[in-house]
């Protein structure tokens, strides 16, 4: 075994809030035997990494090596002729692009030196992902708090509003993670649907939920159920009249007992009560990357989480600021 696996990871400063990554720089290309040697490695580091990461281009890792965002092992820049070292680590930074402005910020409800929980807005992801990099809540709250080591301990949909629970300290971090595998987390959201007088609350919905062909939705399929929500009415609404009667939404309480992608607006839409303000569920509205209306957001609130604290014993619980303004519609 190379010694390569020993190097030291220098402490690299957050830029724009994103951290580095590394790549180890391997004895021998892929598929090649050890005992050719240096004559099948790549001449430069930047060779190497044109190779390695097919999908950004030789120009964007020419413009990263020109913005001192690629370096050594210390952490000190290098350049595009940098001969290729093997059994090194380099470190990289992404370059951030124009993205769009969300408009608004999220809100740190606690921090102390194990935990931060901060209040998400709806539109918000909660790790950098597709068009959002700078805005989304890691990256806000990095640069917020200048705490380079936070982690998010479970996610909330982008579309959703909420609590979010960050470990600080990275080796207290799987003691925290094993609550939400274990589950041992007490998670509760509410949401405004349409309400069916025949439908009979409270109920648990059962089902089995796998990715659709769609990358970015999930869908029931048949076979053993892997996803469970415990669901109340908190209060009936009347929201607007169409021509023939009143039409009723509901205020919801949703329990889930576990955490597939969209689960709770999956299983609200299987009820034949979509979650008001739903892009994806029951028909598909706009894009995940389309522009949306900040205006009209899901109707979807991780309200309340509970649990006891691994690290301190302490029973931590906490409650969202926020309140769902549930849609006044009129028909036509």
């Amino acid at each position: 075994m190379s010694g390569i696996w020993c190097l030291k990871k220098p402490k690299l400063p957050t830029r724009q809030g994103v951290s580095a990554s590394t790549v180890a720089l391997p004895a021998h290309q892929e598929g090649t035997p050890a005992h050719h040697g240096s004559n099948q490695l790549w001449p430069t580091v930047f060779e190497f990494l044109c190779a390695r990461f097919p999908a950004v281009t030789p120009q964007e890792w020419s413009a990263r090596f020109a913005d001192g965002l690629v370096l050594n092992a210390q952490g000190e820049p290098i350049h595009e002729a940098t001969p290729y070292t093997p059994n090194s680590l380099i470190h990289y930074y992404r370059r951030i692009p124009q993205e769009p402005e969300l408009p608004f910020r999220a809100q740190v409800l606690f921090q102390d030196a194990h935990l931060v929980v901060a209040d998400k807005p709806h539109f918000m992801p909660v790790t950098p992902a597709g068009r959002y990099v700078r805005s989304s809540l890691l990256v806000q709250l990095k640069e917020e708090l200048g705490i380079d080591t936070l982690s998010p301990l479970h996610r909330i949909d982008r579309e959703t509003a909420g609590l979010v629970v960050f470990s600080v300290k990275p080796q207290e971090r799987n003691a925290y993670q094993a609550l939400f595998r274990e589950r041992k987390v007490n998670k509760t959201y509410q949401a405004v649907a349409p309400y069916r007088e025949d439908l009979v609350f409270p109920l648990t919905r059962q089902s089995r939920i796998e990715e659709d062909a769609q990358f970015f939705l999930s869908r029931e399929v048949e076979g053993v159920p892997n996803s469970e929500t415990r669901i109340e009415i908190l209060k009936v609404l009347d929201t607007f009249k169409t021509s023939d009667r009143r039409a009723h939404s509901a205020l919801y309480e949703l329990t889930p007992v576990t955490g597939k992608r969209h689960q709770l607006r999956i299983h609200m839409c299987a009820l034949g009560i979509p979650i008001e303000g739903d892009q994806f569920y029951p028909k598909v509205l706009r894009g995940p990357e389309e522009s949306e209306d900040f205006t009209q957001p899901l109707q979807l609130l991780a309200e309340k989480i509970a649990f006891t604290d691994p690290i301190t014993g302490e029973k931590r619980e906490f409650t969202s600021r926020q309140k769902l303004a549930w849609l006044i519609k009129s028909p036509g």
